[in-house]
């Protein structure tokens, strides 16, 4: 039922990923640093994003608007407006 052992296979081959059943042994450290190098990647992309985000109309107050966290400009107008209007 497990479908037998490992079959034997020429030990000169050679491949890019390593060739048949590799394993390396640091594996979870390589895993770990290209990980942290996509989230960082995405980091970077993302406050690129944000910083560059162009709103031609402002979201109505009150209501949930997710960007309302990171844009600039957002939270600019919401002071802006907090400021002409206390309460």
């Amino acid at each position: 039922m497990g479908g037998g052992g490992k079959i034997p296979y020429p030990k000169e081959v050679w491949s890019p990923a390593g060739g048949w059943y590799a394993q390396p042994g640091n594996w979870r450290a390589n895993t770990a640093v290209m990980g942290a190098f996509v989230v960082g990647i995405a980091a970077i992309a993302f406050s690129i994003s944000a910083d560059r985000e162009h709103r031609d109309k402002m979201p109505e107050p009150g209501r949930f608007f997710p960007s309302r966290y990171w844009s600039r400009e957002i939270r600019e107008h919401e002071k802006q407006q907090a400021a002409q209007n206390p309460q």
